[in-house]
């Protein structure tokens, strides 16, 4: 059943991108109703195998061209139905930071060498630092390549508003990195705050006995397992 399924999606999503192609070259003449029905049904397959398959990753995808489909089709409602985007993000929002304090806490004082954890440490960072700045250069190359934005006229309602930011010394930047209140820095989502608590806190717990700290870890592995383990069907 799930593989006559997956092919049967195959063919629908092949057939949409003919029929597609053909519309949009002018070969044949294809009315809208046509291309919405034809699109929704390889859509209502593809949700019917996610069904089947029960991979996360396949539900994000699958999401993705639903609402995709939505605001093509029905703008209006797609405008709406914004509340659920919104619902979703602030519950993206509220398991960042227990997700990384539990990683963190797992992650540092479930091994006993802190040194070892220090030079993994390093070579995160320096893996961080590579990787950002070949972003970096990826972003420029695009931009400059494909010029997206030149020739653009703003309508002359927009605001022309200069922003203006306010100057730190290296001292406010220094402060702004730690924590004044831990609840605090969760309600307002400073995720940099978050990250120094953690790591403060579980070099404390590492260097207490396997006695002492393991509680806490059992809490902190409890609270990690969840998004630690791969969804089924992966």
């Amino acid at each position: 059943m799930k593989n006559r399924l997956q092919q049967a999606v195959w063919i629908a999503i092949t057939g949409v991108a003919i029929l597609t192609a053909f519309d949009y070259l002018g070969w044949i003449s294809i009315s809208t109703s046509v291309l919405v029905i034809s699109r929704w049904t390889a859509l209502v397959l593809l949700l019917a195998y996610a069904g089947f398959r029960r991979s996360l990753t396949t539900w994000i995808l699958v999401s993705m061209l639903v609402g995709s489909e939505i605001g093509h089709d029905w703008p209006q409602t797609a405008v709406q139905l914004r509340v659920l985007s919104l619902v979703f993000l602030r519950l993206i929002k509220t398991i960042v930071a227990p997700l990384i304090f539990a990683t963190l806490v797992v992650g540092i004082a479930g091994h006993s060498d802190l040194k070892q954890v220090g030079r993994m440490a390093v070579k995160a960072l320096v893996y961080f630092e590579v990787v950002t700045t070949l972003a970096l250069f990826i972003g420029l190359a695009a931009i400059n390549l494909s010029r997206a934005g030149v020739g653009i006229v703003l309508p002359p309602h927009a605001s022309t508003e200069e922003l203006h930011a306010t100057r730190q010394s290296p001292a406010d930047i220094v402060l702004h990195v730690f924590p004044e209140n831990i609840a605090r820095s969760i309600a307002e989502g400073q995720v940099l705050q978050v990250v120094v608590f953690s790591i403060l806190f579980e070099i404390a717990l590492a260097m207490l006995n396997k006695n002492a700290r393991a509680p806490m870890l059992a809490f902190a592995e409890s609270l990690a397992a969840p998004w630690a383990l791969p969804p089924r069907g992966c």
